[in-house]
């Protein structure tokens, strides 16, 4: 472990800095074709069902195989691990570029390639934090986070404006097309420019049984109680955001502007912009005080901000706004748990913590998407369009017409959020989250 603190030390940033740029190239690549599939597959059915079953299959196999996937990526190489996944990703693009080509793409394809993308995502991603964590000095992780973050909002920022743009210029091939450009030169980068060191597996994991390795993760993080229940926590955040949230913003715009992608663009955009600038100040400002309130803080804000405004809003300004002030406090949140994750656990272990983090905190996502379709589409849409004392009631808050039955679950979604964020902040159990290590 000298060798590899020394390598850290001599480097400092640098085979960071080259992994995140080609990383994030490839990532605004895959973003646009995202996009524009959430565009294709709601004209093609016109629901919001349509679109958050496209996040269902992706997250499913995520958090089915994740368990799994990290107890393996820390023993095989992480190089490996994530050329392999982006490869095979990638092949999923080509696939839907080839039924496109031949006029045989379905919405079914899609779902199935979504599979098989998340799939990949279950082992690329805990390889890939357990990368970064290997080559980034222990000081500079919180900027690391910040840095992550920024990248993040900028393809947020560019991919609903460049996907359009490329679909004017080429349509939906163009957009693939550019996706599998963006996978080659991030592959070539990381294959042959970014040396990812390894590290040796402990004599106790080796000689242990694959099934004990994998639950070792849950023993070591059941030892951390307040780790563990901020794991557990976000599980339930992260069923309340997926409920609403990203998967049905699409449908609850494009439905209360008669399919006006302009206004989704300035929207999704907007959300980039939030981030972007929360982004910068958790790359460049120093995070100091307790990572505990930043945490419950910032993700009560995201809540109150995105989802509440954006049931009761009714214009693109109230909208962007919305976006804008929800989505500038997360990179502060994903900067203090990353630290907090990276600091207090052992680096030979994180691939099965991290995985063992997704699996639970990410396990009620797909539920969310999918619970929050049936709602919007067979409950709350229905509920709204038939006219009641309670529905007018109602309507003076989220409006009446297509649409006002999504609004009325972001509004649901936004209470409570940003309530038992607030009672969080009570818990001492929490007080765990702002020991830190000595640095090194």
């Amino acid at each position: 472990m000298k060798g590899q603190k020394s390598n850290k030390q001599e480097t400092g940033l640098t085979n960071f800095i080259i992994l995140w740029i080609s990383q994030s190239i490839s990532e605004l690549g895959s973003a646009m074709t995202s996009y524009a599939l959430v565009l294709w597959a709601y004209q093609q059915k016109g629901t919001a069902m349509s679109t958050a079953s496209m996040a269902f299959f992706s997250y499913l196999p995520y958090v089915l195989i994740s368990f799994a996937a990290g107890t393996l990526a820390d023993r095989w190489k992480k190089k490996n691990i994530m050329l392999v996944c982006d490869t095979i990703a990638a092949a999923g693009s080509g696939t839907i570029l080839l039924l496109l080509c031949t006029g045989s793409l379905q919405l079914w394809h899609l779902y199935l390639i979504n599979l098989l993308i998340g799939c990949m995502n279950a082992f690329q991603q805990p390889a890939s934090m357990v990368a970064v964590t290997l080559l980034t000095p222990k000081k500079y992780y919180s900027n690391v986070s910040g840095m992550q973050a920024l990248s993040a909002s900028c393809v947020s920022i560019l991919q609903p404006a460049l996907a359009t743009a490329v679909m004017a210029f080429g349509g939906l091939r163009a957009v693939l097309a550019v996706d599998l450009i963006s996978f080659a030169a991030a592959f070539l980068t990381l294959a042959f420019l970014i040396p990812i060191p390894e590290i040796r597996t402990a004599a106790k994991a080796e000689k242990e049984g694959f099934w004990q390795n994998s639950m070792e993760g849950i023993r070591y993080l059941r030892q951390r109680r307040g780790i563990w229940k901020m794991i557990l926590f976000f599980a339930l955040v992260n069923l309340l955001a997926s409920m609403g949230g990203n998967a049905l913003m699409p449908a609850l715009i494009l439905s209360r502007t008669s399919n006006n992608t302009k206004i989704l663009g300035t929207v999704s955009a907007c959300l980039g912009f939030g981030t972007l600038c929360g982004g910068l100040l958790a790359t460049f400002a120093k995070l100091r005080g307790s990572r505990r309130k930043t945490i419950f803080l910032s993700c009560g804000l995201s809540f109150f901000a995105c989802d509440v405004l954006w049931a009761v809003g009714r214009t693109q300004t109230i909208w962007a706004f919305a976006a804008f002030l929800g989505n500038f406090p997360l990179p502060l949140l994903n900067a203090g748990m990353s630290s907090v994750m990276r600091e207090q656990i052992p680096v030979d272990m994180q691939g099965r913590i991290f995985s063992t983090q997704a699996t639970f905190q990410f396990f009620t996502i797909p539920a969310g998407y999918l619970l929050g379709g049936i709602l919007a589409d067979y409950i709350f849409e229905p509920w709204m369009a038939v006219a009641s004392p309670m529905q007018s009631l109602t309507a003076l808050l989220v409006g009446s017409g297509k649409g006002s039955g999504i609004a009325l679950i972001f509004l649901i979604t936004g209470i409570i959020g940003f309530c038992i964020n607030m009672a969080a902040l009570k818990d001492r159990d929490y007080l765990e989250l702002d020991r830190r290590p000595e640095e090194s």
